[in-house]
């Protein structure tokens, strides 16, 4: 049963009339909130909210859903599945209280694994909205969430890189060409993901054969995916396409999920249907979700809550599959959701915060559109936050330009000074390929080679008329 709350500053008293909006009033301000009409009117009642939110207590979230049960299917898998016992050691917390108690000593990394299925969305969120930027990074670095198909991801002091060849017309040597680029600087050992300029299955197919045909002739221990439809991909499968990984993007309430395709029972499907290919040689996490700030309310199936909690949400969905990447497009929809470079920075903190701490293993897109109030520099900052707090992979294109979704993201060089200036490092098994092919004379410092390799000036050779 949803209650209205009250705080009395002084001689006024604010009043929020259900948890809803108390969630979105304590929500740090952001562009979206402002456009659906759920922001605080002032920074003093954002002030309140989140002195208010703070007392509430975290069982709440469980006998008031901020969407009723029986409307929405994200609803039920959050109440059905979580755990009880997990949940035991946080039971009597407030909402401030389980800020106070994860930033303290006692919630270490191994006690965090233990609690994260007693752990809602909505708490999460919750205790995201009342702490400060360095409380996100803190505590999200302590949560280690680790998968693996043909290498493993998430190891802490590691990250990862997604190899992003997008070409406008899906050019076979435009995407090699690019392939071979990001390679050459220690990138792909998340994914070799490319977004189809045509999607369709045909097309798809023709994408996955070229990227398993380089994995293969190279034996790179890393897996590829084309970011088509889930129900292309469960059709490209049933035809015999070499699929690694199913793609969707999710959203946090069903009506999204719907507006996008798909149900819960579809991914379903496509696990099963990935998983039954046993392609993979180190673990067999077969699926790759995308997320975003601002994709409910785009969708128009919000049902009045803030950007960030519908966000949050969507995490139920991606930790119910067990998926071997997730990452937030964290700039990608536009101004209209996240207004410029600080609001981008707090949502990536925010959402890979959330995503750890639900055991969901997250990388970032760090990127803005062209018409956002950012720049390149705002992406150095929050690619450098995201290293710091353990982020599990980041995206690498050719100079930071996707010329295909016509959007600013980080490079292969970018990826590269990540891991110099923080000592990070790519997925072991991929780390040893890059040693064994001379991409790297030092792994782990990162020092790059100065002539091609081998192989590579072999089947470069070849393409140009020469002799293999």
């Amino acid at each position: 049963m949803s209650q209205s709350y009250r705080y009395t500053l002084g001689s006024k008293t604010y009043q929020f009339n259900n948890l809803a909006q108390l969630m979105a009033k304590a929500t740090p301000q952001r562009s979206g909130d402002s456009l659906a009409g759920v922001i605080a009117s002032s920074a003093e009642e954002r002030a309140v909210a989140q002195m208010t939110l703070a007392e509430v207590p975290l069982k709440t979230f469980l006998n008031d859903a901020l969407i009723p049960y029986e409307d929405d299917e994200i609803t039920r898998l959050i109440i059905d599945e979580h755990d009880t016992n997990a949940f035991a050691a946080i039971a009597h917390l407030t909402v401030g209280d389980f800020r106070n108690w994860l930033l303290s000593d006692h919630a270490t990394s191994h006690v965090l694994a233990t609690i994260r299925a007693g752990i809602t969305p909505e708490m999460a969120a919750a205790v995201s909205k009342i702490m400060r930027n360095q409380d996100l990074i803190l505590v999200a670095k302590k949560c280690h969430v680790t998968t693996a198909f043909r290498n493993t991801i998430g190891l802490p002091g590691h990250l990862s890189t997604r190899l992003q060849p997008n070409h406008p017309t899906d050019n076979v040597n435009g995407i090699a060409a690019s392939i071979l680029d990001g390679l050459l600087y220690g990138s792909g050992d998340a994914v070799i993901g490319i977004n189809p300029a045509t999607d369709n299955v045909a097309q798809a197919i023709k994408l996955m054969r070229l990227m398993d045909d380089v994995i293969e002739k190279y034996q790179i221990p890393t897996q590829s995916c084309v970011l088509t439809h889930v129900t292309n991909t469960i059709e490209c499968i049933e035809a015999g396409a070499p699929v690694d990984l199913v793609f969707q993007s999710i959203g946090g309430t069903e009506a999204t999920n719907s507006s996008f395709g798909f149900n819960l029972n579809t991914l379903a499907e496509a696990q099963d249907a990935a998983q039954s290919l046993k392609r993979g040689t180190a673990g067999n996490n077969v699926m790759y979700f995308e997320t975003g700030q601002g994709s409910s309310l785009s969708a128009n199936a919000h049902h009045g809550l803030d950007q960030q909690t519908c966000e949050t949400r969507a995490y139920a969905v991606a930790r119910k599959f067990k998926p071997l990447l997730v990452n937030t497009v964290v700039g990608f929809i536009g101004p209209e959701y996240l207004f410029d470079g600080k609001e981008i920075t707090r949502a990536g903190l925010e959402d890979h915060f959330c995503a750890k701490l639900l055991g969901v293993p997250m990388g970032c897109d760090v990127c803005y559109t062209n018409h956002a109030e950012a720049d390149q520099n705002d992406m150095d900052n929050l690619l450098t936050l995201l290293g710091v707090a353990g982020c599990s992979f980041v995206m690498g294109i050719p100079g930071s330009d996707d010329i295909m979704l016509n959007y600013q993201t980080t490079s292969f060089h970018d990826a590269l000074y990540a891991r110099r200036v923080l000592g990070l490092r790519p997925a072991p098994e991929f780390e040893l390929w890059l040693a064994k092919m001379n991409i790297m004379t030092d792994t782990q410092q990162h020092i790059l080679s100065d002539t091609l390799p081998s192989q590579f000036a072999r089947s470069l050779k070849a393409l140009s008329g020469g002799q293999p």
